[in-house]
């Protein structure tokens, strides 16, 4: 059973859900992606629960955390995973597009309280590099179609492959994504480079690749690869972006045996 909660971190009110693990099980701390309340990933946190204390965070300006006037920025986001990171117990990131981005930033920026990275999907845009496949008018359209309350039938137009449940809960949820800070997250696609954070990363980490999307291409897992010495990487044939929606069990077998064990013993304050 979940448990929603709230902690002050970074300056913010940071909502999370909490996925209890077996005794003893490594934390583990999810950042979904562009639109995605920590809710509407329940259903892969209770999966992950059979083998991580698993935590899911509403980003800010999404779900239950705090929104209003607030930085959106790559570089806020990565502040407030270091923030809560620091309030567990060295947990293994795993974020989801915008959520990778979030995790690489915040990981070449500060590592000690993180114990590995689980990279799923990650946006490759940026500065003098291709876009980012997705269109802004499927992420503003949808959002300003859920603030005046829509139906899960109406979601249908967005999200034609997902069953109905999960149209509901996005239906249900997308308004508490702020436009404003959707749209700032959308450019930083464009702006942000992450390649440039990519070989600052010391930690253990394992790219996941939907197979059947674009937004990791084969030229751009080498080039992450060779960034990332180490790096491992593990694909879902034929899943799209949203790789646990299209297959679970593909996703749980690309992340459920990801391990920093020996890592943990690290100390990076010396």
């Amino acid at each position: 059973m979940a448990r929603g909660y709230n902690l002050h971190a970074n300056g913010i009110r940071q909502h999370l859900l909490h996925y209890p693990g077996p005794g003893g099980a490594p934390q583990l701390l999810l950042i979904p992606g562009i639109t995605s309340p920590a809710i509407t990933w329940g259903f892969v946190g209770a999966r992950l629960a059979e083998r991580f204390d698993t935590h899911i965070l509403d980003v800010r300006g999404r779900g239950l955390s705090q929104s209003g006037d607030l930085d959106y920025t790559l570089d806020a986001m990565a502040g407030d995973a270091i923030a809560v990171a620091a309030d567990m117990r060295r947990p293994i990131v795993l974020g989801h597009s915008m959520g990778a981005r979030i995790a690489i930033r915040a990981a070449a920026r500060d590592p000690a309280p993180f114990a590995g990275l689980v990279l799923v999907d990650p946006p490759v845009s940026g500065p003098g590099r291709r876009r980012y496949p997705a269109n802004w008018a499927w992420y503003g359209d949808s959002i300003r179609l859920a603030e005046k309350g829509c139906s899960a039938e109406e979601m249908r137009a967005f999200c034609p492959s997902w069953t109905e449940e999960q149209r509901a809960l996005r239906a249900e949820w997308l308004h508490t994504c702020r436009w404003g800070a959707i749209r700032q997250a959308f450019e930083g696609f464009s702006t942000d480079d992450i390649h440039a954070d990519l070989p600052k990363i010391g930690l253990p980490a394992r790219l996941v690749i939907a197979g059947g999307a674009t937004v990791v291409l084969p030229e751009d897992a080498e080039e992450i690869a060779a960034l990332v010495p180490g790096i491992e990487i593990r694909r879902v044939e034929g899943a799209g972006h949203m790789i646990p929606w299209d297959d679970l069990e593909g996703f749980l077998a690309a992340v459920m045996d990801f391990s920093a064990k020996d890592f943990l013993a690290t100390d990076f304050s010396a």
